[in-house]
């Protein structure tokens, strides 16, 4: 799943999914963390900290991931003082929710046939790492 997500052609097409089964926030959290790892400046990480945790962390939020009560919780207990690893726990559970429940479905469905299909020149593939 990381060629996946690294792959813009594959990736537009599994938030195409995603969004079809109702669970874009998933793999929008993550690419968020992602990005939010890569932030240098103290003020930067204050402010995307708190965008995530209002946008995906907090009870209630417009784009809540579906995350235990202890995680959500120390999440909220940090944010405050935030790092650029304060969402890693939270990641990796969404992570590993989309790699055994989202992917698979991803991978038979209409969507993943029609990336597949747009791939292929002739009757060669082009280069699709996650096929």
């Amino acid at each position: 799943m990381d060629t996946l997500l690294a792959n813009q052609a594959g990736l537009d097409a599994f938030r195409t999914f995603l969004k079809s089964e109702f669970s874009e926030e998933n793999v929008e959290f993550w690419l968020a963390c992602e990005d939010f790892k890569k932030t240098e400046n103290t003020e930067k990480i204050v402010s995307k900290a708190r965008m995530i945790y209002s946008e995906y962390i907090v009870a209630d939020a417009p784009k809540e991931i579906n995350i235990d009560f202890s995680t959500r919780d120390v999440i909220s207990r940090n944010i405050a003082d935030p790092t650029t690893r304060c969402f890693d726990d939270a990641q990796k559970l969404v992570y590993s929710l989309m790699a055994k429940d989202s992917f698979p479905r991803f991978l038979k469905s209409e969507i993943y046939r029609k990336l597949v299909n747009s791939q292929q020149v002739g009757s060669h593939k082009k280069w699709l790492p996650f096929l």
